[in-house]
């Protein structure tokens, strides 16, 4: 049985268009010309997708998607809207609207908003019991809550603004989303905004074609390109310079794109999330960041709490880590003793979950006897749950955290070359000789890469 459309205009030149382009993607229609024959309609017979416009009799498509969202839940509606009209598009993704497209529809956009659609249908039974390939581990209640609000997600194709401190695994929920969704099958692909040359960043992101710009000396497909049918995560997106921010606002309400030197656009088919650590509002107001580009990139927030704020997690995600860097390194994973939970229970962790991975895996290389202490944690002073440090503190501590390890790491690389040479590579002797077990100088061999 082909798919069942039903499609909401009231001119019927565009219905006619409508139902034949559909048709020869294999789609059959339902037409209705206004509301109320709609409402009608979805009480006769179960339908895939629905498309609607946004001006009609006896209402518009912002009432009509809102009321669907109380009626009919779990059926992918997507909107039309006059072109150029990007106010209403956004307000139907903030709805409940899985995506939009614009007038004169381009039969490509409408190919692959269709395809989406179809995937998200209720009525198909593939797309029951989706599995992630990562996890977002925590029991406690805003953790839950976050879990359920990425599944909710996972079934839009608005954008998403993923909001947290550095470090509270936002790219993990970003994947999530991904994976969750009818794209799973197509690329996730991240990308470090900030990381990216000034004069680099269009050629990334758009491709460019051979002879374009010196050293330019082949085709370069984008991460646009390479993104197509699945996702683009778009990290730390407040350090995009302005110019890009104009050409990624005009890629993401045309959905096509022009590779740096060509004569061409490309239409793409991609779902934009995006993060910083940032606040983006205030981006906006420093004049660093375009407020027409946060609002279409803020269609929903998604804020990802800090540790602290979910602390009953820390001992269930430090198990879990330790488990994860023994079975890198192919050792047994350690447990930590009574004061080791204690101090990570109390400590505020400015770094967060990523900080938290940082202090377990050098606790690891210290350990003895399969258990870690707390001082095996070489936790800084001064910096816990009772005294919380302001943006800048964190920053500063992590600052001088990083200073620390690579020092720590530069004075156990030189002892353990200097005991190696001295025991003429004889790995047993070397550790008895350094005062630690055979497999923690295995662990920091292959950690350090000494080998």
């Amino acid at each position: 049985m082909n798919p069942q459309a039903l499609i909401i205009d009231d001119e019927p030149d565009i219905l006619e268009l409508l139902t034949m382009t559909l048709a020869g993607l294999s789609v059959d229609c339902i037409t209705a010309e206004t509301i109320s024959q709609a409402k009608q309609a979805l009480k006769q017979q179960d339908f895939d997708f629905c498309l609607t416009d946004m001006r009609l009799p006896d209402g518009n498509g912002l009432d009509f998607v809102k009321a669907l969202q109380k009626t009919n839940p779990d059926l992918p509606v997507a909107v039309i809207t006059a072109h150029g009209n990007m106010d209403l598009a956004v307000q139907a993704l903030k709805l409940g609207a899985f995506d939009f497209v614009s007038k004169p529809v381009k039969l490509r956009v409408l190919r692959d908003l269709v395809s989406t659609a179809i995937k998200l249908s209720p009525l198909r039974t593939d797309n029951k019991n989706r599995r992630s390939r990562s996890q977002l581990l925590g029991e406690t209640e805003v953790i839950q809550v976050l879990r359920g609000k990425i599944a909710k997600l996972a079934r839009s194709q608005a954008p998403v603004y993923i909001s947290g401190e550095s470090g509270t695994g936002k790219e993990l929920v970003a994947q999530l989303i991904h994976d969750l969704g009818v794209r799973i099958d197509k690329l996730f692909v991240p990308i470090n905004c900030g990381a990216i040359p000034t004069e680099l960043v269009e050629s990334e992101f758009f491709g460019h074609k051979k002879g374009s710009f010196t050293g330019a000396v082949a085709d370069k497909e984008g991460l646009f390109q390479a993104a197509h049918g699945g996702t683009l995560f778009l990290d730390e997106v407040a350090d995009l310079p302005l110019m890009m921010q104009v050409k990624l606002l005009r890629a993401i309400q045309e959905k096509t794109i022009r590779p740096v030197g060509s004569h061409e656009e490309v239409t793409i088919d991609v779902r934009i999330l995006c993060a910083t650590h940032k606040n983006l509002a205030e981006c906006v107001q420093q004049g660093t960041f375009r407020e027409d580009l946060f609002y279409r990139l803020n269609v929903i927030e998604l804020e990802v709490p800090a540790l602290r704020d979910r602390r009953a997690d820390i001992s269930l995600l430090a198990e879990y880590i330790l488990h994860q860097l023994a079975d890198k390194n192919g050792v047994t994973a350690p447990t930590l003793d009574k004061d080791a939970i204690t101090a990570l229970d109390e400590y505020s962790f400015p770094g967060n979950v990523r900080e938290l991975e940082n202090i377990l895996e050098r606790a690891l290389t210290w350990v003895e006897n399969g258990t870690i202490s707390e001082r095996d944690l070489m936790l800084p002073d001064n910096v816990y749950a009772t005294n919380i440090p302001s943006e800048n503190e964190q920053q500063s501590v992590l600052s001088k955290e990083n200073d620390l390890g690579s020092q720590l790491e530069d004075q156990e690389r030189q002892l353990i070359s200097q005991a190696l040479e001295t025991t003429r590579w004889n790995k047993t002797a070397a550790a008895k000789k350094l005062g630690i077990t055979f497999r923690a100088l295995r662990y920091k061999l292959k950690k350090l890469d000494i080998e």
